[in-house]
C-alpha cells in the first residue's frame, strides 16, 4: 500500500493575505482608488469610504461589540468631510478589539504626527508617500506578513 504524499503546499503570500480585510477612508477619489488598488495588487481586501461618517458606520460592529464587520487593519486621510481620521482614532482606541489605525495626510507637521500618534494612530503617513512605505506598515500589523522590504 503506497503512502499519500501528506506535504502541505505554502499558500502564497497574495492567498495568505486574501484573509485580512482593509478599510480605506479616503476623500480624495483618485487618491483613494490608487491606495485600494495597490493593496488589491498586493492581495488584500478592500472596502472604500469616501468620508468620516462613512468610515464610522463601517466600525459599528465593534461599538456594538458584534461580529458583523471585520477589519485587520483602518486606513484613513485625516481631513474629511463629517469627521475627520483624527475624531475617529480618538475614538477607536477606546474600543476593545478595535484594528490598529493608519492615518495619512497632505498636512503633516511634527504636532500633527505628535497628536496622532498621541490619539492611538500606529502610524501617520505623509503625502505624498511611497506605496511600498504604506505596504511595509500594513504588512507589520498583520500576523503572518513578510518583513518590511528593505531595497529601493
Amino acid at each position: 500500500m503506497r503512502k499519500k504524499n501528506m506535504e502541505s503546499h505554502p499558500k502564497s503570500d497574495v492567498q495568505m493575505k486574501e484573509k485580512f480585510r482593509v478599510l480605506l477612508a479616503e476623500d480624495d477619489n483618485e487618491m483613494c482608488r490608487l491606495i485600494a488598488s495597490v493593496l488589491r495588487k498586493d492581495g488584500y481586501h478592500v472596502t472604500q469610504c469616501s468620508n468620516g461618517i462613512n468610515l464610522l458606520s463601517h466600525l459599528t460592529s465593534y461599538v456594538n461589540e458584534t461580529n458583523e464587520e471585520h477589519y485587520d487593519v483602518i486606513i484613513s486621510d485625516i481631513r474629511m468631510p463629517g469627521l475627520t481620521g483624527m475624531e475617529v482614532v480618538e475614538g477607536l482606541h477606546r474600543i476593545p478589539k478595535a484594528p490598529p489605525m493608519i492615518l495619512i495626510t497632505a498636512f503633516g507637521d511634527a504636532e500633527t504626527h505628535a497628536a496622532a500618534l498621541r490619539q492611538g494612530a500606529v502610524a501617520l503617513l505623509d503625502k505624498p508617500f511611497d506605496m511600498e512605505s504604506l505596504l511595509d506598515q500594513v504588512r507589520s500589523l498583520l500576523p503572518g506578513q513578510p518583513a518590511a522590504s528593505t531595497g529601493s
